[in-house]
């Protein structure tokens, strides 16, 4: 993710970066600047058309079918955020979470700090593998030989694998008589809601936005923007061509944010910062258990 300050209003306004609209469009942008002189060409120096000509009227329409693009943009983007902050929110819960399991492991197990560390070292591991497996891709800058070691032993879903060794090793302490079953009820709810949090996640994953949907909407401002020169120029004249390349840009970059944002798990420039909250939760975890 991105990092700025949002109170350095010219350095954002002026700032390039490889996710930006402007560089990912510009080629195409140069086509439709290129369709725009062609269809001025046409309709000034070939047709002689005026603002008297029949064609005049295409703009009524233009300007109804302006606001219902205008609707649509609004919906998709809305929805696009909408997936964005609930990742956003579904991390900060399990960063939550394990903060108050490592908590409450610290003081139930504060005379056995050998097993507690064995939790710890679970605990920690556990976003990074979740990073993992939303991005599939490694998270982890540096990796040690028991995160590597522990990796080679799961072989399909590494988040609920090592919540298995977790909760295997919780019972394992409870039949020893170190964790009563009234502990086990109380470290319950963050011990479900790891899970809970990496099947929220997958929900937002492997539910894209429908195809026709988004088909639908890059078809309806390819078609919106053709015809704007057409409607325009025997009013406007050339003038109509960077404005026709100016409309482009914004609708299609509302489009092209919606498409990024929407999954918010891909380690791009507006993605969640998974490594970040990762690395947070693993200091959050040695400060309190060790």
């Amino acid at each position: 993710m991105r990092v700025y300050n949002t109170k350095h209003f010219l350095k954002i306004l002026f700032s390039l970066h490889k996710s930006d609209t402007l560089k990912i469009l510009f080629p195409t942008m140069c086509l439709v600047g290129l369709y725009s002189y062609a269809v001025a060409y046409i309709e000034i120096e070939y047709l002689h058309l005026n603002a008297k000509s029949g064609i005049s009227n295409v703009g009524m329409l233009h300007s109804l079918l302006g606001f219902v693009l205008s609707l649509l943009l609004v919906f998709r983007t809305n929805t696009a955020y909408d997936r964005w902050w609930e990742g956003r929110k579904l991390w900060g819960k399990l960063v939550n979470d394990t903060r108050n399991f490592s908590i409450k492991i610290s003081n139930i197990l504060a005379d056995d700090r050998k097993d507690a560390e064995q939790i710890a070292r679970y605990l920690k591991f556990f976003p990074h593998f979740l990073a993992k497996h939303l991005s599939k891709e490694s998270t982890r800058l540096a990796l040690d030989e028991d995160y590597t070691e522990l990796e080679k032993s799961f072989k399909h879903h590494g988040p609920s694998e090592i919540i298995m060794h977790l909760t295997h090793k919780l019972n394992q302490l409870k039949k020893e008589g170190k964790i009563s079953d009234m502990e086990m009820v109380y470290l319950d709810p963050q011990l479900s809601g790891f899970l809970d949090v990496c099947g929220g996640c997958e929900r937002i994953k492997n539910t894209p936005i429908p195809y026709s949907y988004s088909s639908f909407i890059k078809k309806f401002i390819i078609l919106y923007v053709f015809a704007l020169p057409i409607a325009y120029v025997i009013t406007i004249g050339y003038f109509m061509i960077p404005l026709t390349v100016f409309v482009f840009y914004v609708l299609m970059s509302l489009e092209l944010i919606a498409e990024e944002i929407e999954d918010p798990f891909n380690n791009d420039e507006n993605d969640i910062p998974m490594e970040a909250l990762a690395q947070n939760i693993e200091k959050s975890v040695q400060k309190t258990i060790g």
